[in-house]
């Protein structure tokens, strides 16, 4: 049988762990009681206190007709073993709060344990009441805010419909006015303006006028500005009112027009004048959809949090009886069931509406396609992925044994043939290689984030139904190896079987295709939303300015910089089939182009520089100088990166002292980065030492060894400059080890750059995103 405690470290919150009962803490306390109980040995009694002095054959009758007569005057009124006393604090301002504090009566007034217990059984009670008090006021406000920007997105439909209907009415007014204007000395301008004007004014005051029906004021509505055109120009404050009394702390809020707002209103079509369309208020119900299903998830957690922590302090009590002997749990626990985190009913009924409001607005009165928005249910772990997992890994250590021997006995290493087998077949090997090698990295990170309790896939804004597992990303690499080996394998077979080399040298290029056509194949099959979330980080990388950075963009761009040889292998398999070297095996017509060795350090730019805008758009979003301090992080990468390119090229001293200069500088910066920022390691005050507060691993020794491996694989870059004299293929194969030991460090800087952002999560409760709204709150009126 599982322990409660471990249950309860498996169900809890992650991010609320803190504000849980404390329940090991409770545990050790009813020990120490347990041990101060316990009698003192003695080796000797004397005869009267003996331990069998005394006793009689009639005990066991005696002792059952006491325990018959306390079940018979069991009903009568008996005194207290403890009391608790609920008294009212204003430690926070104005907000009442209750603190409930336990009174000994008898038995256990003399007893120090006893009281210790008591006081910690206390304070956390006061602490679970607390928490669950703030949140359930902050989801309540919420709630009504939502509301009140579902109904003024309702008026807006309305308009939009009833606008749709007076189309033609519309038209005709519009042809009427323009005739009696010609005729008439008012216009100074074209008719046709005028009537645009006069029609835009008079739909976004039916607008206004909507909106204040649904309670919405507008602030200086009266003073409305025009454009040079004489449009009118809505840059309006919305003020929405109190929520009332029984919002649990909904505020009054000053709500300001966000960019989806502006559009709506603000910025009309030249010409037309339709400046709300269908697909501007479909862009604001999504986000509004969003925002519910997200505030449903956190009223569950709340739910979550009220019962677990309602079983554990049944449990924890129901201990204490045993221990003491006494039944102090039923008096205790009459009180923990009128306390507020049990007591309130705010979360199910506002749960309850949420269900009803989602249902009505977002699923057309269908229960059940609502709840599988509002309760998606989370992917089962399959034996099958396992068992195949098994599977390829088998078949990939095979095809690699075959692969060794095959090479061995064709002599495709010796001097003759090592040439045009390196130039075709080991940039596309090497790219799926090292593909393989990160996906499986990956499946390692999620491994262990979920076993540490890390809430990734939270951080990532992954949905839950469709997020990748360590079994899933395991399966894909095992894969991409097996099918690479076996290709490897059958282009070394068709090589000695006598095939021409350029009908052999495309499979390599035939592989890459396959790939390709894998990853953008628009069927729902091999793992279809991964592959399109994955395109759609990839744009968002390479527009980095234009798109608003989030976790998984610059988590994704950082893997992209320890990728670099790949995407240079790449480049060379690109050229090597445009060219068609596979068919005159002319293999330096690529290295020895301009544009190509031009291109090398494009490339070799590009992953840094899309980090260095991705952290420009967070400083102008975020307004944040730390962005642009790890900006410049990736700007001497950069320069290091191409120094590095030039001197491979042209060696001499020159060149190397700029090579060590540069790169000495990059990777002071980044080391100092990745310990310090990344992982929020290297503290001096830390309780451990030099280290961080709060530890997901126990063991603190992975920690320094982590510091120590990520060092030494950071200054790897040396030996570009060694020089080490070495054969073309040990060259490649050199340069694939350090390749994979890029891997292999990112994989590993992975875990605890996620690990500190989960801490960080846990330090400020957040368990819930906060969604954008089509109306945005601001703190004042500015």
């Amino acid at each position: 049988m599982v322990k409660f405690s471990k249950e309860l470290e498996a169900q809890l919150i992650p991010e609320w762990k803190e504000a849980f009962v404390n329940y090991c803490l409770l545990k050790k306390q009813i020990k120490k009681i347990k041990i101060s109980r316990k009698p003192k040995p003695a080796s000797h009694y004397p005869i009267a206190h003996h331990p069998d002095f005394g006793r009689s054959l009639f005990d066991p009758v005696r002792k059952l007709v006491r325990s018959f007569s306390d079940k018979l005057f069991s009903n009568s009124e008996k005194p207290e073993i403890l009391q608790v006393r609920r008294r009212k604090s204003l430690e926070n301002g104005d907000d009442v709060e209750e603190i409930y504090q336990t009174e000994l009566v008898q038995l256990f007034s003399e007893e120090d344990e006893v009281k210790v217990f008591f006081a910690k059984l206390d304070e956390e009670l006061n602490k679970v009441n607390q928490f669950h008090k703030s949140k359930e006021t902050e989801f309540v406000g919420r709630g009504e805010i939502l509301k009140k920007q579902l109904e003024i997105l309702a008026e807006l439909k309305q308009i939009l419909g009833d606008r749709k209907k007076r189309n033609l009415s519309g038209s005709n007014s519009h042809r009427s006015y323009t005739s009696s204007a010609r005729n008439s000395d008012f216009s100074a301008g074209s008719p046709g303006e005028l009537s645009e004007i006069q029609s835009e004014t008079s739909r976004t005051d039916e607008m206004i006028e909507a909106l204040e029906r649904n309670g919405v004021s507008f602030i200086n509505s009266a003073l409305r500005s025009k454009t040079k055109g004489g449009k009118p120009k809505m840059s309006l404050r919305v003020d929405i009112p109190d929520a009332g009394a029984d919002g649990g702390g909904a505020r009054s809020i000053a709500t300001a027009t966000s960019v989806l707002w502006e559009e709506l209103v603000n910025n009309p079509r030249s010409g037309g004048g339709d400046f709300i369309n269908r697909k501007k208020i479909q862009c604001a119900e999504k986000m509004i959809r969003k925002a519910f299903v997200e505030l449903y998830r956190g009223l569950g957690l709340l739910k979550t949090y009220s019962s677990l922590n309602m079983i554990a302090f049944t449990k924890i009590m129901k201990k204490f009886d045993k221990v003491s002997g006494q039944h102090a749990s039923s008096s205790y626990l009459k009180v923990v069931k009128r306390s507020q985190f049990i007591s309130s009913d705010k979360v199910v009924r506002l749960m309850d509406e949420v269900e009803s409001i989602f249902t009505k607005h977002f699923a057309n009165n269908d229960r059940k396609k609502a709840m599988k928005f509002l309760r998606p249910h989370h992917q089962k772990d399959s034996h099958m992925v396992t068992f195949f997992v098994g599977l390829f890994t088998g078949c990939f250590v095979s095809l690699f044994t075959i692969y060794i021997i095959l090479a061995h006995l064709s002599g495709i290493f010796t001097s003759g043939a090592q040439v045009s087998y390196l130039e075709t077949v080991y940039p596309v090997f090497s790219v799926f290689a090292l593909l393989s090698l990160h996906m499986f990295m990956y499946g390692c990170n999620l491994f262990m984030w979920k076993n540490t309790r890390i809430n990734y896939t939270f951080i990532f804004e992954f949905s839950p139904n469709t997020a990748l597992r360590y079994r899933d990303a395991f399966l894909m690499g095992t894969t991409f190896m097996t099918a690479v080996v076996g290709a490897m394998v059958i282009h070394l077979i068709l090589r000695a079987a006598g095939f021409s080399a350029s009908q052999v040298d495309t499979i390599p290029g035939i592989l890459l295709l396959i790939f390709i056509c894998v990853l953008i194949c628009p069927f729902d099959t091999f793992y279809r939303p991964t592959r399109f979330c994955f395109i759609r980080i990839l744009r968002n990388i390479v527009c980095s300015p234009f798109y608003k950075v989030l976790m998984v963009d610059f988590f994704m761009a950082d893997q992209l910089t320890s990728q670099i040889p790949l995407l240079r292998h790449i480049e060379s398999t690109a050229c090597y089939f445009m060219a068609q070297s596979f068919r005159t095996h002319e293999y330096n017509t690529c290295k020895n182009g301009r544009i190509y060795r031009e291109l090398a350090y494009l490339i070799s730019f590009s992953p840094y520089f899309w980090r260095a805008m991705q952290c420009i758009r967070r400083w102008w979003d975020e307004s944040n100088t730390d962005h642009l301090v790890n900006m410049g992080k990736y700007v001497s990468a950069m320069v290091a990166a191409g120094v590095r390119i030039t001197y491979a090229r042209e060696n001499n001293d020159m060149w190397l002292t700029v090579v060590l200069v540069s790169s000495v500088v990059a990777t002071i910066y980044q080391l100092y980065w990745d310990f310090v920022k990344d992982w929020g390691l290297l503290n001096p005050k830390s309780r451990n030492p030099w280290l961080r507060d709060d530890l997901v691993l126990r063991n603190k020794n992975f920690y320094y060894l982590s510091i120590a491996f990520n060092l030494v694989l950071r200054v790897a870059w040396i030996e570009t400059i060694m020089r080490f004299r070495v054969s073309s293929v040990q060259s490649h194969l050199l340069d694939f080890l350090l390749a994979s030991l890029e891997v292999i460090r990112r994989g590993h800087w992975n875990f605890y750059r996620v690990e500190n952002e989960h801490l960080n999560n846990v330090g400020h409760f957040r368990a819930v995103k906060a969604v954008p709204l089509p109306f945005r709150d601001v703190d004042s009126d500015g």
